[in-house]
């Protein structure tokens, strides 16, 4: 007569049995862990290990220890492997620690021509100044060894990350003003007064927009054989022009024109056009960067000779240029009509940029500032 089978009682509440059913539907866990959690839903339907071990690919004493650590352990604990004893770590915190420090100076520092360390020249310095440092458990580490004790401390000596000191000392008081001109915008908006005895522009330049011109036509997409337009590498230039553009914030209208260059005499042509373009009521009020050309003496001596009141300038501080609207129009134009443009001349690309500013002012689009701006008095 054969024995009666033996049935495991597991408790599984209703968290656990839903993290058992996503782990064993998982393509990302690893493969053990999806098995045991099989196991254990196959076993709460059908309570047999031999049956459970059929249907998963495993032998019944699989399941049967599988099935033992969930009693012991607990449902959860179950999925992982059991801690074995191994060989102690011979590398000491301290010799880490020393290791990590070096990370963190230059390689240039310690007398080599790189600028920062690779991971193979650190594991070849740690190697060869461990043991007279007091960390003899270093002498024989190997490349990966140090790219695992790094990831733990997340140091990567190899790689720079790039950021933006600021300089400008009255940076809060020159970001305060510019964002008291948004918020004079917004409340003019919402006056919706006809008449305003104010222009207020965003102005500045975008220089260096290239001529690229291609030296074979581009091949067109076809469907079912290539996606995409297929262009040759090989390029001609040019030249480059520069975008002086001025947004008017209350209108959206963009005022602009491309020149050569961008010297004082260009930016005082831009003011000419603005100042023909409005009323000579109203004053004009740019906000704009302190590049040489806007603070020049030819520009301060025309400006000075204009009616008094007629151009006031809004310097945004230095490093700050993110500060004025005008910079996220010129990037969206850089990705939308820009990006990819090719051109048989630089009288083609003036007329095509002209072109995509005549298409805009058809239909303005109001910029609007809101960052910080409940906080500009």
């Amino acid at each position: 007569m054969a024995a009666p089978r033996r049935v495991i009682e597991i408790s599984i509440g209703d968290e656990e049995l839903a993290w058992l059913e996503r782990i064993a539907r998982s393509r990302t866990e690893p493969a053990c862990r999806v098995a045991r959690a099989r196991m254990l839903l196959a076993y709460r339907t059908d309570p047999s290990t031999h049956a459970v071990g059929e249907a998963i690919g495993v032998t019944h004493q699989t399941v049967q220890r599988c099935l033992d650590r969930a009693v012991r352990f607990g449902v959860m604990a179950a999925l992982d492997d059991s801690p074995r004893p191994g060989k102690a770590a011979e590398i000491t915190d301290e010799a880490r620690a020393w290791l990590v420090s070096l990370a963190c100076q230059k390689a240039k520092e310690l007398g080599y021509p790189h600028e920062l360390w690779t991971t193979r020249l650190l594991a070849c310095h740690v190697r060869a100044h461990a043991a007279a440092a007091g960390h003899p458990c270093l002498a024989n580490i190997v490349q990966g060894t140090v790219c695992k004790i790094l990831a733990r401390h997340e140091v990567k000596p190899h790689k720079v990350r790039y950021y933006l000191e600021r300089r400008d000392e009255a940076f809060e008081a020159k970001m305060a003003e510019v964002l008291c001109v948004y918020r004079e915008v917004a409340v003019l908006r919402e006056s919706e007064a006809n008449d305003t005895n104010v222009a207020i522009i965003s102005y500045d330049e975008k220089p260096g927009i290239q001529a690229i011109g291609n030296t074979a036509p581009d091949l067109p997409p076809r469907p079912g054989s290539h996606a995409s337009f297929a262009r040759d590498h090989e390029y001609k230039r040019h030249g480059t022009l520069s975008l002086l553009a001025g947004i008017d914030l209350l209108t959206g209208h963009v005022h602009a024109c491309v020149e050569e260059r961008h010297r004082s005499r260009e930016f005082i042509g831009l003011l000419k056009r603005l100042d023909q373009a409005y009323p000579a009521d109203p004053a004009i009020k740019l906000i704009l960067d302190n590049h040489s050309a806007h603070i020049s003496k030819e520009t301060s001596a025309w400006v000075a000779a204009q009616p008094e009141a007629r151009f006031s300038f809004v310097f945004t501080p230095k490093h700050g240029s993110w500060l004025n609207l005008v910079e996220g129009f010129f990037s969206k134009m850089a990705r939308s009509m820009l990006r990819h443009i090719r051109v048989a001349s630089k009288a083609e690309l003036k007329a095509r940029i002209l072109a995509y500013l005549d298409d805009l002012n058809r239909d303005p689009v109001i910029h609007t500032w809101t960052y910080k701006i409940a906080q500009a008095a």
